[in-house]
C-alpha cells in the first residue's frame, strides 16, 4: 500500500474511473511497482487509490485481456510474467513494423507533422534526466504511437500499442539509476533530425538501433538486477 496512493490525483470524473485505473495500474506494471507474479487483490489496490474496489477490478479484466495480468480464483489477479523469448518476439514484431514505417513518414509526412513531435522528445529526456519514470513512460509512448499514426494506418498503430504493453520496460528503476534511460532517449531527438532531413534510409537505421538499445535495456534490467533493480519492492494490494 502507499506506493500507488501518489497516483490517487488521477482519477477524477473526467476520464471513467476504470480507465483511469487501468493507466494508473499499467504505469504500475511497466516501471516494476507491481511485480511480475506476484497476485494482487482489487479491494487491496482499491485501498491504495481510495477508491472502491468494483472500478479496479474492471480495469483488472481489461489488463487481463491484454494479457498483462491472470485472474486468480477467489485471490486476485496475477501480473504476467514475460521471459526473454518474449521480449524477443515482440522486438522483432516492432522492428519489422516500425523500421519500414519510419522510412516511409519520412518520405511522406509534412515538415510541420513531424517538428509537431519535437516537444515530446524534448519531454523524453527531460523526464529520463529528472528520473521520471511514469513521464518517461508516457512520453515515449506518444512519441512513437503519434509517430505510427502519420502513416494513417489505424490498426497498425494499435497492433504497436498493444506490444508495447505486453513487452513492459522491466529493470527500468535499476537503468535510471545508472543513467542508461538518458542514452536511449536522445535517440528520439537524433531520430527526428534525420526524419526531418530527409533521410529515410539513416532514419530506418537509426529506429533499428533505438529498437535494439531498448531490447538490450531490458536484458541488462532482468539479468543483472532482477525486474525491480535488486531492490525490494513494494508490493500495493498484495495479499489483501
Amino acid at each position: 500500500m502507499g506506493h500507488l496512493q501518489q497516483r490517487t490525483p488521477l482519477i477524477t470524473a473526467t476520464v471513467r474511473l476504470r480507465d483511469q485505473v487501468a493507466h494508473a495500474l499499467r504505469a504500475a506494471l511497466i516501471s516494476g511497482e507491481l511485480r511480475p507474479g506476484e497476485v494482487y487483490s482489487a479491494p487491496g489496490l482499491a485501498e491504495d487509490f481510495g477508491i472502491s474496489a468494483t472500478p479496479v477490478r474492471e480495469a483488472m479484466l481489461d489488463l487481463a485481456r491484454e494479457g498483462l495480468v491472470e485472474p486468480v480464483r477467489n485471490k486476485g489477479f496475477r501480473v504476467t510474467e514475460v521471459n526473454e523469448r518474449d521480449l524477443d518476439q515482440y522486438t522483432e514484431i516492432r522492428t519489422l513494423i516500425e523500421v519500414p514505417m519510419t522510412g516511409r513518414i519520412t518520405r511522406t509526412a509534412a515538415r510541420e507533422e513531424l517538428e509537431a513531435l519535437r516537444p515530446v522528445a524534448e519531454e523524453i529526456v527531460r523526464a529520463a534526466r529528472e528520473h521520471d519514470l511514469i513521464g518517461y513512460l508516457e512520453a515515449d509512448r506518444r512519441f512513437h504511437l503519434t509517430l505510427l499514426a502519420l502513416s494513417g494506418n489505424e490498426r497498425l498503430v494499435e497492433t504497436v500499442s498493444d506490444l508495447r504493453k505486453r513487452s513492459r520496460l522491466y529493470g527500468l528503476n535499476a537503468l535510471d539509476e545508472r543513467g542508461e534511460l538518458i542514452p536511449s532517449a536522445e535517440e528520439h531527438l537524433e531520430l527526428l533530425d534525420l526524419m526531418l532531413a530527409g533521410d529515410a534510409e539513416g532514419a530506418e537505421k537509426c529506429m533499428a538501433r533505438h529498437l535494439g538499445h531498448v531490447r538490450s535495456l531490458w536484458a541488462k534490467g532482468v539479468s543483472e538486477d532482477g525486474p525491480d533493480g535488486g531492490k525490494p519492492a513494494r508490493k500495493p494490494g498484495a495479499g489483501r
